[in-house]
Parts: C-alpha cells; structure tokens; sequence
C-alpha cells in the first residue's frame, strides 16, 4: 500500500501543527502562567499534558472514530463534569496557595506535579469539538485511508515535536520572564494560572 505520508505532506502537517499551536489559546496561557509562577517544570509538565490531548485527538482521527462524541453520549458528558470540577478544584488551589520563595525548580512536590500536567491535558480534553477539529484538519494534509501504522507513528512524532516544542519555547520564555522580574511577577502569573483554570473549568462544565 503507498503511504499516505510523504515527506511533502509531513512538513505541511509540521509547519501548520506548529503555527497553529503558537496561536494565542487557554493552553498557551496556562503553559505560561504555570512556568512563570512556578519554573519551567511546571511549564513543560502543563505543556506535555496539552501534547498528550492532542495526541489521544489526532489517534482518533486516525482510527476513523468520527462518531466518537455520539457513541459515548451521556458518559462523555459525565467525563466533561469530572475534568470541569477539577480544574474548578486545581484554580481554587492555586489561588489559595502562596508561591514559594525558593528556587522554582526545587521542593517542588509530586502532587504539584501531577496538577501541572493534569492542566494541560483536561483543557485540551475539555474542548470536545478538538476531535472534530482533527478529523477535519488532517485530511487537508494526508489521505487517512492509505495511512500504514509507520505512518500513524510519523505523525504522533509530529504531533508531539511540533505542538510540543512550541509550548516548551513559551514555558522557557515565561519561566525567565519570573526570573527576571521575581516574586511580584510570580504572584501575578499564579493568580492568572488560577482564574484561566477557573474559567476553563466554568466553560467545561457550561458547555457539557
């Protein structure tokens, strides 16, 4: 079988990937704000959980799971509400806490951690038109009914490169950002994480 992706059509799908995922969004302001206001960890652990929702959209896309958002009806609805309720728990715990003064790389705890990451990947999941995006965006690029599984791995390393790399420049920019301007930027950076996870959480669950 050719494949359906060529070197031609893999720098398209890279260069447009990348543009898009340098877009001002929620995601690009919750990497931001979470680097600024806690280091660069933080940053690039918001950014991997956006990588990881997109990545779960573009595999979708490929399998052919159109009718993905119907089949699982109210269960999806239910799912939308869960991610809602913990962005809603995530803001008010950022909003509450008090940005330590340490080193933003160090005492940073597992939790934190997994909070970060979880950001990134329940604002990107929360957006259920996403799938529909990617079912419509990479067609434009590549015949997904010639895709071999070589193909499906090019493209989830794309995905990842691409979308990836672009968050990880804005998580080092802002991360140096609240080195140079200290604890008063911090502050600020953690209070806009908070609220940009306390509407992302509101819009989730409105929208469900």
């Amino acid at each position: 079988m050719e494949s359906g992706l060529t070197p031609g059509s893999a720098l398209a799908l890279f260069t447009a990937m990348a543009v898009l995922a340098a877009m001002p969004s929620t995601s690009v302001l919750a990497v931001s704000a979470r680097a600024a206001g806690a280091g660069f960890r933080h940053g690039a652990l918001t950014a991997a959980g956006v990588v990881l929702g997109d990545l779960i959209f573009v595999l979708f896309a490929i399998c052919g799971l159109a009718m993905l958002v119907d089949a699982l009806g109210a269960a999806f609805v239910l799912v939308k509400y869960a991610g809602g309720v913990y962005l809603l728990w995530l803001g008010l715990r950022i909003w509450r806490a008090r940005r330590q003064r340490a080193e933003p790389e160090s005492g940073i705890g597992g939790e934190s951690s997994l909070s970060s990451f979880m950001t990134g990947l329940l604002i990107t999941l929360g957006d259920q038109k996403a799938v529909l995006f990617y079912l419509g965006f990479l067609p434009a690029f590549l015949d997904l009914s010639a895709l071999t599984v070589a193909d499906a791995a090019g493209i989830v390393a794309i995905t990842v490169v691409a979308v990836g790399g672009v968050k990880l420049v804005y998580a080092w920019a802002a991360a140096r950002a609240g080195q140079v301007f200290g604890h008063v930027l911090g502050e600020a950076m953690n209070r806009l994480s908070a609220v940009i996870l306390l509407a992302a959480g509101l819009w989730v669950i409105v929208r469900a």
